[in-house]
């Protein structure tokens, strides 16, 4: 049920603590505030919040300032004059660089999103909160239906008409939670008069050139039933997502193992394990993780695949990653193709989509590569169940090191040299984790040694 006006004015604290209680503030929060209605109401809302439960939980309110319009500057003034007065910690950060000529929306909120967490992780704080709406929800929805037209509906319903995630992990470390995405815009701007605190309207929210504000003026005619038919679809869609996700997770549990770095092996018996979309699913996901892919391969060439797997041996490419189906099993690895070149080793990044790299203190001048295939047939490796030409093509693919110069005696030949320390990651959920899909992320982490996902801030959303 929506959030309205007189539920706001009726019993401010109390729905103040129907919005948070269920998240863990115990190691502080980070509020992102633009200035904006809906972002101004969620800090108020918030500080209420945690002077009531949590008087000694840190509060950071961050503003980013984009530098795309005029005004935006005085417009972060105005908050951090709001925040003063409301004994807020505040900070303004500026989007610094060149911006792109296309694409631009997107680029913003990139950029808005690596400041909040470099901010987060200055204070220590693991917690992100937005003012996301469920005017936005219903606007992400309608989009994304829109863009989906055609697509089998099974499909649809099950990821893009979920529509925003109530909790999404930034970069395998920060939460971005959305506590206001069923509460209406109309409630929050009610309640900023009751305060008497004003807020800025952002003449590009209304600018017909960009997506959203086109789907928003669609969207302004809608009655209460019609927006909340919207999001009853868009709950039942995120239930949908998470059981598919749980199914691909025991499948990837049962039937997925990794012999060697870089080389995933699926046992044959998930082709006839009964659950075949799940499956599927499961395919798609460890496709990209294996070729280093930020989104998961389209679904009607998944399931071109995974019906050709039925039919006995092949040899395909999909998604940057081989699939090797052989009578040991079938395999998935990284395919030689579009490798990248050798390249100055940087602290803290991710190779090829699939390593995180981490330099030693002695690392510098390093240049990072893959093994090749020459190198890799140097490698000592035991002649098992496993082929070995398929281990030798999968560390082929591994990043390994060399000194920008010549240094006698500098180990080199196999992955992962003395320099630096690799880390694989979970390629399609590497940058956002939506908390519908945290059981095949979890499940996928485990298979490939990844880092362990951090425990989520919602109650009532394991990521087991």
């Amino acid at each position: 049920m929506l959030a309205t006006e007189a539920d706001l004015s009726t019993s401010l604290l109390s729905h103040a603590k129907s919005l948070f209680s269920h998240i863990d503030f115990s190691h502080g929060a980070v509020a992102a505030v633009s200035g904006g209605s809906d972002s101004t109401a969620l800090l108020l809302l918030l500080k209420l919040h945690l002077d009531r439960t949590a008087p000694s939980a840190k509060l950071l309110a961050v503003t980013v300032d984009h530098g795309l319009r005029q005004g935006s500057a005085a417009e972060a003034q105005t908050v951090a004059k709001l925040c003063a007065e409301r004994g807020i910690a505040h900070r303004t950060l500026a989007w610094a660089g060149s911006k792109p000529s296309t694409g631009l929306p997107a680029a913003a909120r990139d950029a808005r999103y690596r400041l909040l967490a470099e901010a987060a992780r200055a204070q220590g704080i693991g917690l992100i909160v937005t003012g996301h709406t469920a005017d936005d929800q219903a606007e992400t929805v309608l989009m994304r239906q829109a863009r989906d037209e055609g697509r089998e509906f099974a499909e649809v319903a099950g990821r893009g008409l979920a529509g925003m995630a109530p909790a999404t992990l930034y970069d395998w470390r920060e939460w971005i939670v959305r506590p206001l995405l069923g509460t209406r815009r109309a409630a929050l701007r009610d309640f900023l008069r009751r305060e008497h605190v004003g807020w800025a309207d952002d003449p590009t929210n209304t600018d017909l050139a960009f997506e959203r504000p086109r789907v928003r003026a669609a969207l302004a005619g809608e009655s209460v039933e019609s927006m909340e038919g919207r999001l009853l679809l868009a709950g039942q869609a995120a239930v949908e997502r998470s059981r598919l996700g749980a199914g691909a997770a025991d499948l990837i549990h049962r039937f997925a193992s990794q012999p060697a770095t870089g080389l995933i092996r699926l046992d044959l018996s998930l082709l006839s394990a009964g659950d075949d979309r799940a499956a599927i699913h499961a395919l798609r996901i460890l496709l990209a993780t294996a070729g280093g892919a930020a989104f998961l391969p389209d679904q009607a060439r998944s399931e071109a695949l995974f019906d050709r797997l039925k039919g006995g041996f092949l040899c395909a490419t999909l998604s940057r990653t081989v699939v090797d189906f052989r009578r040991a099993g079938i395999f998935l690895r990284r395919e030689a193709r579009g490798l990248p070149l050798a390249t100055a080793a940087v602290d803290n990044t991710i190779w090829d989509g699939r390593r995180h790299i981490t330099l030693n203190d002695s690392s510098g001048g390093l240049l990072i590569a893959p093994l090749g295939a020459t190198a890799a047939k140097r490698l000592e490796i035991d002649d098992g169940e496993i082929p070995v030409s398929l281990m030798r093509a999968a560390l082929a693919a591994e990043p390994t090191s060399q000194q920008a110069f010549e240094t006698p005696g500098l180990p080199q030949g196999e992955p992962g040299s003395a320099g630096f320390v690799v880390r694989p990651v979970v390629s399609p959920f590497a940058r956002f984790l939506p908390s519908f899909d945290l059981a095949p992320a979890r499940a996928v982490a485990g298979l490939i040694g990844a880092s362990p996902l951090p425990p989520p801030p919602l109650r009532g959303h394991s990521a087991d």
